[in-house]
């Protein structure tokens, strides 16, 4: 819905503020206030109640009204229809992007939990006034929105939004089934997102008799001592083995809920809702997951046999596989020097860039601090067009999450950028929806790469650049096959914990190869990672996304002026063109198999480079 978190949740304070260490400096949280002061605030009331009376309203106005509004133009018409449809659009998301980004600031305080589960239930309230628009336009003759769009400014404006819509078309129901889908949401999938997510941040890791949150704890494991990242691992499984009931529950209940929707809305592969809503076929990511685990050897079970050797040993642990190499430098990175690395990256491939980037600093659109109760991970949120786009991290200083920072960066240039589109076009498909954000990433380690002349520097550099394109490629890709295993075994019946556990270590035994070592413990971390529970099938988009990327950034290093253009023409785009015509300025083609087999190249070219660093110590 609307109003839901992007890829990914609320405030410390009503204004801008900032957590300071001796070592990150000042850390800043985000100002909600730019789009209400507070939950009880008079303006976010008074929205609240408008919001209702303007759904209601457009209900009675305009609901069985369609066909001969697409025949008027003016007031009357159907253009004008759509764009009230988008005011309302623009309304409701601003309320419910408040009320997610202030409950994920905390997500243990019950209040706080409250008030968004109370918005997201006015929120559906609200939007099953709404439902009839989408479902009576889809029962228009094709001839009849045709003419619509040909005869009428104003209804041409929305053509590619209306055009799009027909692809939904075959998998729609009849309205009463298609509001009961929607309001029993709140009780169903909904419901048992938010136990998930509150479960997650109220989970706490004991290391050496204290007590930590997920964050810091997933953080030791880019230790250099190997006892402290085995120390972290264990308190991990265990903390994920005690509460595995709870997890089981919630992938039991959503897989079976998404069977029930993929069944009655006819759609025959069990993640073929996830490529509708994304705006591709399932050729393309069939072809991209075949040539990601035909490379599986060529990159990460390569790769993985090059670091144990670089740490001394036979095999790696599960735990060591995002260990630290001995040339990496053991240094905690201020705040204000990963934000001049980012900022100073974009404004060498673009001035506007930067630009953008920069007014998340300035305008405290970013929360960074890693606390008790806030949500864990990164993300974006676009929020509306009428307002901006918000980012959140937990910042501990590490190289990681400066990467983590310049990516979360690229998705809110791209949804600032993609805003000028208007709510209803706006929200990009996840498929391209992270090239931004990867090229983002990939911009900042070049330009950190092109100023490392020492060699163990840049040893050090290259093997995390490789490893986190093995995250985002080889692994996103594992946890894709690990999701159609999950969701294809369910139909038989209703999975135990151990049974998802072993479909688990089947995907990352295959996927990691030989070089890691999977022990006991390693089975129950399928249960920490939020977009199998939030989104199903999301992950692939990752992996989408970067193999483009690295397809794009090999053009844009042979490219004459013009390049910088085109590519803030493709973000400027939002969902209002398809990916194969925003990629073909750029001479790319997602259809054509052998595209994939380009970008995986780039990261084979990389560990080529290793390879030789190593061979020349």
């Amino acid at each position: 819905m609307r109003f839901e978190r992007f890829s990914d949740r609320r405030l410390m304070a009503q204004e801008a503020v900032s957590t300071t260490s001796a070592t990150l400096g000042d850390l800043p949280q985000w100002q909600l206030s730019d789009l209400y002061a507070a939950p009880d605030a008079e303006a976010f009331k008074a929205d609240l109640a408008k919001a209702g009376v303007m759904s209601r309203d457009f209900e009675t106005k305009w609901k069985g009204k369609l066909a001969d509004a697409a025949t008027r133009n003016g007031e009357q018409g159907l253009g004008q229809v759509l764009k009230e449809f988008e005011a309302l659009e623009d309304l409701l998301g601003k309320i419910g992007s408040y009320a997610g980004l202030y409950y994920y600031s905390d997500m243990t305080d019950a209040a706080r939990a409250k008030f968004f589960g109370d918005v997201q239930a006015k929120l559906t309230d609200y939007s099953a006034h709404l439902l009839f628009l989408t479902l009576e336009l889809n029962r228009l003759e094709d001839s009849l929105l045709k003419a619509a769009i040909e005869g009428d400014p104003a209804t041409a404006h929305y053509g590619p939004w209306l055009i799009d819509l027909r692809k939904d078309k075959p998998h729609q129901l009849d309205d009463k089934l298609e509001q009961i889908f929607l309001e029993k949401s709140q009780t169903g999938a909904a419901a048992f997102n938010r136990l998930f997510d509150e479960t997650l941040a109220s989970l706490r890791f004991t290391i050496d008799g204290e007590e930590q949150t997920l964050e810091p704890t997933l953080n030791l494991l880019q230790e250099p001592d190997p006892a402290v990242r085995e120390k972290a691992a264990a308190a991990l499984s265990k903390t994920f083995k005690e509460n595995q009931r709870i997890f089981t529950l919630v992938t039991n209940t959503l897989a079976k809920d998404k069977e029930i929707s993929d069944r009655w809305r006819k759609f025959e592969d069990i993640a073929d809702s996830r490529h509708l809503s994304n705006r591709v076929e399932r050729p393309v990511v069939d072809a991209l997951a075949a040539a990601v685990e035909k490379a599986y050897p060529r990159l990460s079970h390569r790769y993985y046999k090059m670091k144990a050797k670089w740490l001394g040993m036979e095999q790696l642990n599960y735990w060591d596989r995002n260990a630290p190499l001995p040339e990496a430098a053991n240094r905690t990175i201020p705040w204000n020097e990963a934000k001049e690395t980012v900022l100073s990256a974009y404004g060498a491939f673009a001035p506007e860039m930067a630009e953008i980037a920069d007014r998340f600093f300035a305008g405290g659109w970013i929360d960074a601090p890693a606390r008790p109760g806030k949500a864990p991970g990164a993300f974006a949120h676009p929020t509306v067009p009428s307002a901006h786009p918000y980012v959140l991290v937990n910042y501990l200083g590490k190289p990681r999450d400066v990467m983590t920072l310049a990516h979360e960066l690229g998705h809110g240039v791209h949804q600032v950028l993609a805003g000028e589109q208007g709510a209803l076009m706006c929200q990009t498909p996840l498929t391209l929806a992270e090239t931004a954000s990867v090229f983002g990433e990939m911009l900042t380690f070049r330009a950190l790469l092109d100023k490392t002349t020492d060699r163990r520097e840049r040893k050090a550099m290259l093997a995390q650049k490789v490893e986190d394109m093995i995250n985002t490629v080889v692994r996103q890709i594992a946890f894709y096959q690990f999701e159609r295993k999950v969701h294809t075994a369910r139909k038989e019946g209703e999975l135990t914990a151990e049974q998802i556990g072993e479909l688990w270590l089947s995907v990352q035994s295959e996927s990691l190869g030989p070089a890691i070592r999977i022990s006991e413990g390693y089975e129950s971390w399928w249960s920490y990672i939020p977009h199998f529970i939030h989104s199903p099938f999301y992950v692939y988009a990752y992996a989408f996304g970067d193999c483009l990327v690295n397809s794009l950034y090999a053009v844009y290093q042979n490219a004459a002026e013009g390049f910088q253009q085109k590519y803030f023409d493709l973000l400027k785009a939002g969902g209002s063109r398809h990916h194969s015509e925003l990629l073909a300025p750029f001479g790319l083609d997602a259809t054509d198999p052998a595209f994939w087999d380009k970008g995986l190249s780039m990261i084979e070219g990389l560990i080529d480079e290793l390879e030789a660093l190593d061979q020349s110590a």
